[in-house]
């Protein structure tokens, strides 16, 4: 029983969707186990783009089993829309939705958007995420299942609502379309409003709805194999990321035991996903940090198309940092990586990778806890020779023959990451497709 963890070893954005995509092909199960539709994924299979937000990368594969886990939280009709956008493509995913897995509101989003708008200065996508989440560790929210049962849905808001409301006047938020201080008087007919919606939902969900953690554990029984995907990134985990400017789950591996109800000792790969440089969107210390106005900061923005998949904010970018990705690998147990997009680094004359920070004089391989020694801390750069823009024939030559078939200094780069972390680098990804890919399990 075959079970492998997908996670970012970074900020997010560093192509998850097309290693899961990739690794889908000879997989039974793909299963999210974390986040919500504020997570994009882009995967390109034979040369259609498909920008996923909610639904798991295993959807571009008709025999591929899709699983949203118990640790989402889930927009109902954004779940709908996406899975009516694929459709009329022409594909037709397995998909399945747990039933405890919780649920967004109009109110998560307007309290997430009041936030934002306060100067909370995090950065969120304004889904409706954190606020969800927040409801969910104070036992208070709204689960999938509870979208099968109206009157227990109608239980359930009426207690969530009036408070969430309150909560909102005193952030100075709005809801579109509402006279909040009317909805203070009386929540009575907004509840009556949103009940009758969410039951909407519910009623079109509802042959997708079941007990994931029953399934997965049936998919087990049988020796599926699976693979489990984590959204964002190792440092916007609530936990170990970069806090506070961090997501509100936990993005590392062991939140795919949380978030699917697969134990810990039936997973036996992880890979981690490595941008070749690095990118992180919203608000929070980077420390390798580059201008996207000019000089190398530009060519990345533009050569390697950093903008957000939900959003389409410009990500910012910097140069490959190793005091993150040692963390990233000590947190996630990583057995391989996955390195991506290395070939927006070709044309650069020189390619810098961060090994230490300076931290008040004091130079330091650890992460450190606090956002104002982040703040303050310097890069020490190590310098690698650059390497000319890959074409086409050179992709796909490299992609057919492997790591050997690529220029000397793209070669000397992989393998220094590699050393620099102690964890095998089994794919780089030298284009967006599926096929450019190498596969060093194969080609080595």
């Amino acid at each position: 029983m075959p079970v492998s963890v997908v996670v970012g070893a970074q900020w997010g954005d560093e192509g998850k969707g097309k290693v899961t995509d990739f690794l889908a092909e000879n997989a039974d199960v793909v299963a999210r186990y974390q986040g919500g539709n504020n997570a994009g994924h882009t995967v390109i299979a034979n040369g259609v783009e498909h920008k996923l937000k909610l639904l798991p990368s295993g959807v571009i594969h008709d025999h591929v089993q899709n699983v949203l886990g118990n640790g989402l939280v889930v927009d109902p009709g954004a779940f709908l829309d996406e899975l009516k956008g694929l459709r009329a493509k022409g594909l037709n995913p397995k998909i399945a939705v747990s039933d405890r897995a919780a649920v967004i509101l109009p109110i998560h989003r307007a309290l997430d958007g009041a936030s934002e708008d306060a100067g909370a200065g995090i950065g969120t996508t304004r889904r409706g995420i954190g606020p969800a989440y927040t409801d969910k560790a104070a036992r208070m929210g709204v689960r999938v299942g509870d979208l099968l049962d109206p009157a227990a849905l109608r239980e359930r808001l009426a207690a969530l609502i009036p408070e969430r409301l309150a909560l909102l006047k005193a952030r100075r938020g709005a809801l579109p379309g509402h006279d909040l201080d009317a909805l203070l008087r009386d929540p009575t007919p907004y509840v009556a409003e949103i009940a009758k919606e969410y039951a909407g939902y519910g009623e079109a969900m509802k042959p997708l709805v079941t007990d994931t953690v029953a399934l997965l554990h049936e998919k087990l029984e049988a020796n599926a194999e699976i693979v489990l995907e984590g959204a964002q990134g190792t440092f916007l985990d609530i936990d170990h990321g970069t806090y506070p400017f961090v997501t509100s789950s936990n993005t590392t591996s062991g939140g795919a035991c949380t978030g699917t109800g697969i134990p810990p000792t039936v997973i036996d790969s992880v890979f981690g996903i490595v941008k070749a440089y690095t990118t992180r969107v919203g608000g929070g210390p980077f420390v390798t940090e580059l201008s996207h106005e000019e000089g190398v900061g530009k060519h990345l923005t533009e050569v390697g198309h950093e903008f957000g998949t939900v959003t389409g904010r410009r990500r910012r970018t910097g140069w490959l940092d190793l005091v993150l990705l040692r963390r990233a690998v000590q947190v996630n147990g990583m057995t391989s990586i996955a390195l991506t997009k290395l070939d927006v680094l070709g044309g650069l004359p020189e390619i810098k990778v961060c090994v230490a920070y300076d931290v008040n004089g004091t130079q330091t391989t650890r992460l450190p806890a606090r956002t104002e020694d982040l703040a303050i801390a310097k890069p020490v750069y190590e310098t690698f020779g650059g390497f000319d823009t890959l074409g086409k024939s050179a992709i796909v030559k490299a992609s057919r023959e492997g790591l050997g078939a690529l220029p000397t200094e793209a070669r000397r780069y992989v393998e220094a990451v590699e050393d620099a972390l102690d964890v095998p680098i089994e794919l780089v990804g030298i284009g967006p497709g599926r096929e450019q890919t190498i596969d060093r399990r194969v080609h080595g």
